[in-house]
Parts: structure tokens; C-alpha cells; sequence
């Protein structure tokens, strides 16, 4: 039978292609190709899985078909699908997982279709003026589309295989005496555990006898501040900016803190002199919420004001999570008698399992270790021995470089996003960390800007709320916990927050720093 006329077949072969595909289809969340170009079906693929996985129709955990199964269903090439799932990957929604398959990490972000023009009226009480001591509780139950809040790592992306194999490997040892009340100073094995990791990744040296195990930094402050009150110490000094919270510990166990400027080289070592504290807490490696790294001369200088009767406070915070500078060497690790060094895998691996650690100098050991004893007992040793398993095996280092990949393409994200949006937005410490701070020249109430954020379904913190003395206005946003095309929209709606306060345009363009 001869062809109709036209294109010698090609109208005939279309026709059949289409009529072919519509009637593919897979019984996987009830996919059909319908008229989908065919030059378009990886994309297509990819938004239907995003779609899903927002939603909650693929919660945390699901597993997708494997790539030849739903190829074969939809009639397309391996190829396609394979693209799609590698979209997914590189936008953080998925991941792979060995012969598990392809895993869903992402949660769910929203139960109905985002409209900008007309976003669902949002309460945007807990966005006040002066934070009290419920100012973290409020913000965390305020709904928000996009959380930007700074200090969360990437959730979606905690290890829970590793973490499962480490504790079946713990139980599979653990003596019935070990189920059984510890040592408050934590497990001698985590101790060990954490000397390593501090010798390996922060260059410390440190006996495991030294080492404490607390329940989070936040934990460490608040039985340091009863030790130093104890000893006669009421006040001690802190970056301005710093970190609201950790002031909120000292303050509410009656420390005065006394705000110690920060600028470009990090702390003011000249002003603390002139403060007269006999006790500093300092994040060195990587300020926050600022972003900066103490430098060098400030470093020295700070170094000599402990040797001549000064005690530091080293919170190490975000210091494994570097992208575009060298490592940053701890003060702890050129300086033992005068620093007390803290860490936790709270921004590493996750804040619910409340697991950090002091390193105390001799002459505060055996003090800190009474506190912590009557404090709690203790953590508990079981997530202490699966930590530790974690540290042991290697894990913890693969899961360190695994998520610096991910927090790296959610830093370029944002940063990108806030050049096409917020273009005479200055940016700060974008080099490390898991958040990023943005700051204004021109005047406006940062307050109000996070209000607004809030109301369009954007969440994040003013930078006046961290802040002890007057400052130049600005946001802290948080990144490592979003997806690239979240950031985004997020920063898209942060745009669309700003035009609407009542101020004075924006003035010159600073690039980002």
C-alpha cells in the first residue's frame, strides 16, 4: 500500500509514535505519556516525580522503579528515565542508594499549587522587634512554605542505612551490663571516638580522660556559665553579631554578656581589651552569623590576651563545612590551657540526636564533669556507641564529603538567585557553613522585612535579632535544608517582600563577597 503523500512516511510514523505513546503508561503514581514532545519526555518525567514528592504522594523513604522497569512501562528509552532520576539527584529530591535503588530523600513542601500573586494569609506574629527567650519555639511552629532558618542542615540527606548498619553492629555486641547507667562524662568509647576525629579534622590533640560528652553546644554553654558564676565570673564577652541563642543560654543563667564588635578580620581583640572580660566565647572558623574567619594578626592577638590570664570559649561552629577557603586551624589546637573547645554533630548530621562535646582544660574537668552529673546522669550511651561506630567505620567521613557536594550546589544556588533578584544585596561569609548573610545600605527595618517573608510563606531570621548594638540591616539565610529550586523561589519571594516595605529604593550594587 503506498504512503499518503507528504514527507515520504514521516506523517504516518508521527501519527503511530503518538498513538503509541498515548497508550503508554505505568501503574507508578498513574503516569501516561498522553501528547507529551518527544523531545521532552526527561523533562516531563522529572517535573511528574517533583510533583510528587511535594505533595507527599513519595514521602522520605520511597523507592523509585528501577530505571529499565519504568522505561519499559512508558515505552521510552532507559535513557529518559535515567536522565530524569539524575535531574532529581542533582536538585537534592533523590539520591542513590547501591543496590537499594533510587531512594526519595526530599520531604514533602507544599499540599497545593504555590500562587504568588495570591499567597494563603500567614500569621507572622512570631516575627517580633525583641525576641524573647520562646522566640525560637514561636518561629519553628510558624507554618512557612520555605524554611531559610540558619543552623539546619540538610535533613533529607541523614544517613539512615549507615545508621541502621551501626546500631545493629552496636546491639550485636553490647553487653546486658552496658544497657545500664554510664559515665556522665560520656562513653569511653565515643571519647576515644572524638579524639580521633579531632586529631584527623581539626588538628586537635586530645586526651579522650578531657573530652565530655554534652547534649549539643547549647548544653555546654549553660554548664559552663554555672561554673564560671560559681568561681565569681557574672559576666563574659561576646561577638556582636552573634548568635541570639547561645546568649540566651548565658543570660538566663544570670552571665552578662558584653557585645565585642566583629568586623571584616572577625573579633575586636583591641575592644575586648578595653572590655576588661576575663572570659570570651568566640566561633573563630567561621563567625556567626557573619560568615568570618578570624585572621591571622586577630588570631595571634587573641591567643596572647588568653596566655596573659584570658579563657576562651571555642565554639566550633560549621567548621568541617568549607567550600572555597583552606581548613581553618582550631585555637585549641595551639592553645589547650586557655580554651575550652566545643562541637556537636548537630549541624554535621542532625540536631535530634542532641550529641556534642567539650574538650575542658585539667583545671576544669573534674568541676564541668560534677555539673553535667547533676545536670542529667549523662546522655545516653546508646546513640553515643552508634555515633562512635559511625566515626570508627569511616561513615561519618563519607557522609561529611557526600553532603559538602550537596551544601556546595545550594550555596551556588542561592547566591545566583540573589544576583538575578536582590542585585544590590551584599552578601557575607557564602565561603563556608550551611547559611549565608545578606546585608542593605539603604535604611529599612529588617524586622519588618522578615515579617513580610513570613507573610508569603518565606521563612528566616533578621540579622537585628543577633545583634547587641545598632547594625546595618540584613537577613541570615539558612540553605543547606533547601533544594536549589526552592532557594530559588524563596529568594524570588524575598524580592517580592522587600518592594512591598515602605521605604526609599535600594541604592549601589556591592557584589558579593
Amino acid at each position: 500500500m503506498t504512503p499518503p503523500c507528504g514527507h515520504n512516511g514521516l506523517v504516518n510514523r508521527s501519527i503511530s509514535d503518538a498513538a503509541g505513546r498515548s497508550k503508554a503508561g505505568a501503574d507508578f503514581l498513574q503516569l501516561s505519556l498522553g501528547e507529551v514532545p518527544t523531545g521532552g519526555l526527561s523533562t516531563w518525567l522529572a517535573e511528574q516525580l517533583r510533583a510528587a514528592i511535594s505533595d507527599g504522594r513519595l514521602p522520605i523513604g520511597s523507592r523509585l522503579p528501577a530505571t529499565r522497569v519504568l522505561a519499559a512501562e512508558l515505552q521510552v528509552s532507559r535513557g529518559v528515565v535515567t536522565e530524569a532520576y539524575q535531574r532529581l539527584t542533582e536538585d537534592g529530591h533523590v539520591a542513590g542508594q547501591g543496590r537499594a535503588g533510587t531512594t526519595v530523600v526530599a520531604a514533602p513542601t507544599s499540599t497545593t499549587p504555590i500562587d504568588h500573586a495570591l499567597p494563603s494569609p500567614v500569621s507572622t506574629e512570631a516575627v517580633v522587634g525583641e525576641p524573647g527567650l520562646d522566640i525560637f519555639d514561636a518561629m519553628r511552629a510558624a507554618p512557612a512554605r520555605l524554611d531559610l532558618t540558619p543552623g539546619v542542615p540538610d535533613l533529607a540527606a541523614f544517613p539512615r542505612a549507615a545508621w541502621l548498619k551501626a546500631e545493629r553492629t552496636v546491639l550485636a555486641d553490647l553487653s546486658a551490663a552496658e544497657f545500664g547507667y554510664g559515665e556522665p562524662a560520656g562513653t569511653p568509647r565515643l571519647r576515644q571516638s572524638v579524639a580521633t576525629w579531632l586529631a584527623r579534622n581539626r588538628g586537635i590533640k586530645a586526651d579522650p580522660e578531657d573530652l565530655i560528652i554534652v547534649a549539643g553546644v547549647a548544653q555546654a554553654l549553660s554548664l559552663l556559665a554555672q561554673v564560671l558564676r560559681d568561681q565569681g565570673i557574672s559576666a563574659l564577652a561576646v561577638e556582636d553579631p552573634g548568635s541570639l541563642g547561645s546568649r540566651q543560654h548565658l543570660e538566663h543563667l544570670g552571665m552578662r554578656t558584653i557585645p565585642i564588635p566583629v568586623d571584616s578580620e572577625g573579633l575586636r581583640v583591641d575592644l575586648l581589651h578595653e572590655s576588661r572580660a576575663r572570659v570570651v566565647l568566640a566561633t573563630p572558623a567561621h563567625q556567626f552569623p557573619t560568615g568570618v574567619v578570624l585572621g591571622g594578626e586577630r588570631r595571634r592577638q587573641l591567643i596572647q590576651w588568653a596566655v596573659d590570664g584570658g579563657l576562651i570559649i571555642e565554639d566550633d561552629y560549621d567548621a568541617e563545612h568549607r567550600y572555597d577557603r583552606p581548613p581553618v586551624p582550631a585555637l585549641r589546637a595551639m592553645l589547650t590551657d586557655q580554651v575550652i573547645y566545643t562541637g556537636s554533630v548537630s549541624k554535621l548530621l542532625a540536631p535530634s540526636l542532641r550529641i556534642g562535646w567539650m574538650l575542658a582544660p585539667p583545671q576544669y574537668r573534674d568541676v564541668l564533669i560534677r555539673a553535667k552529673r547533676l545536670a542529667d546522669l549523662g546522655n545516653a550511651s546508646l546513640p553515643q556507641l552508634v555515633l562512635a561506630q559511625l566515626m570508627d567505620s569511616g561513615d561519618l567521613e563519607r557522609q561529611l564529603r557526600y553532603v559538602r557536594r550537596r551544601h556546595r550546589q545550594r550555596r551556588d544556588a542561592i547566591i545566583e538567585a540573589i544576583g538575578t533578584y536582590l542585585p544590590t544585596a551584599t552578601v557575607h561569609g557564602a565561603a563556608a557553613g550551611l547559611h549565608l548573610t545578606i546585608t542593605f545600605d539603604s535604611p529599612l527595618d529588617d524586622v519588618a522585612l522578615a515579617r513580610a517573608a513570613l507573610s508569603l510563606g518565606v521563612k528566616t531570621q533578621p540579622l537585628s535579632w543577633h545583634s547587641q548594638t545598632a547594625r546595618t540591616p540584613g537577613l541570615v539565610l539558612g540553605y543547606a535544608a533547601r533544594t536549589p529550586t526552592e532557594l530559588t523561589e524563596a529568594i524570588s519571594t524575598l524580592a517580592t517582600a522587600l518592594h512591598q516595605l515602605p521605604r526609599p529604593p535600594l541604592a549601589t550594587h556591592k557584589s558579593a563577597s
